[in-house]
């Protein structure tokens, strides 16, 4: 059976601090049968919905290191059920991610989706690819009218993704989530607004002082 996130994720001292805590076994039999290597329906569209999220690359130092990366809604393109990918877009020029990761190919990313509380985690190795030697890549993951410069394009390979729970997910929007949720009240205004002013016209046009 593939593995799973927390097949990576616990070490013998994770599994000592479960033992020491109680919670030793808890998740022995969460997703039996499931496999947790490969995108399904689900984590595909998570994926590519969302505009943002959070991955941490290691230093040869041994510190881990957390960057976020933003970009409109679908940046991050799937290619297939293990392999997802975006373009790098120039930023302040640090390259500490990139660094990290051409002397250590391992990444955790955090998928946030803030409104409806749902968060998926992810394990994988990530590899450059230049631009220009690989056409089809870059044609995947271009964003015609983005602002961002792509310097290169970053291809990620599953090793096991996760679920975490909503708890402590407090529910933040962003400013076209809020325009859309008040898109029907400003309707309902507007619709109510013209109303007012007929009925203010017609009032006018009998002699009504008011």
């Amino acid at each position: 059976m593939p593995h799973g996130f927390l097949d990576i994720a616990t070490t013998p001292s994770v599994h000592a601090a479960q033992v020491a805590h109680g919670s030793a076994g808890l998740y022995e039999k969460v997703g039996a049968g499931r496999a947790f290597d490969r995108f399904g329906p689900a984590e595909q569209d998570f994926i590519a919905a969302r505009d943002s999220f959070y991955m941490a690359s290691v230093s040869e130092t041994g510190w881990p290191y957390v960057q976020h990366r933003g970009g409109p809604p679908g940046f991050v393109r799937v290619l297939d059920d293990q392999t997802f990918a975006f373009a790098d877009f120039r930023g302040n020029r640090q390259y500490i991610s990139l660094g990290n990761i051409t002397a250590n190919d391992r990444v955790a990313l955090i998928l946030m989706d803030y409104p409806a509380r749902r968060r998926l985690k992810l394990y994988a190795r990530i590899e450059t690819r230049d631009l220009a030697a690989d056409p089809a890549l870059a044609a995947s993951v271009a964003l015609p009218g983005y602002r961002g410069v792509p310097e290169r394009a970053y291809v990620l390979h599953l090793e096991a993704f996760d679920w975490n729970c909503p708890q402590h997910i407090i529910p933040r929007f962003s400013e076209s989530e809020i325009a859309a949720a008040v898109a029907p009240l400003r309707a309902r205004l507007a619709e109510l607004e013209t109303e007012n002013q007929a009925l203010r016209d017609a009032l006018a046009a009998m002699g009504d002082p008011s």
